[in-house]
């Protein structure tokens, strides 16, 4: 069961990783807005929204694991404080 918490943690981890390099990458391939140097035409507002979202998604996801990892260095501290 501990080593499933720890499973979970970093799956969860490496899939909000995956996400947030995804959602970068469309961002990057967005065309530039006509007013800017090269730009060939307006980007709106509903072209960030997803990507943006998905970052801030991925920055939850990342904590979550975070602090499940953090919860089982705890929980087996004091496990191995109990059996000491």
């Amino acid at each position: 069961m501990i080593s499933n918490v720890l499973n979970s943690a970093t799956t969860l981890i490496s899939n909000a990783q995956q996400k947030a390099s995804t959602a970068a990458q469309t961002i990057a391939n967005l065309p530039v807005q006509a007013q800017e140097v090269g730009g060939s035409k307006d980007v709106g507002s509903a072209d960030l929204f997803k990507p943006v979202l998905s970052l801030k998604e991925a920055e939850l996801e990342t904590s979550a694991g975070a602090k499940m990892i953090k919860v089982h260095e705890k929980t087996v501290g004091s496990l191995l404080d109990v059996i000491a």
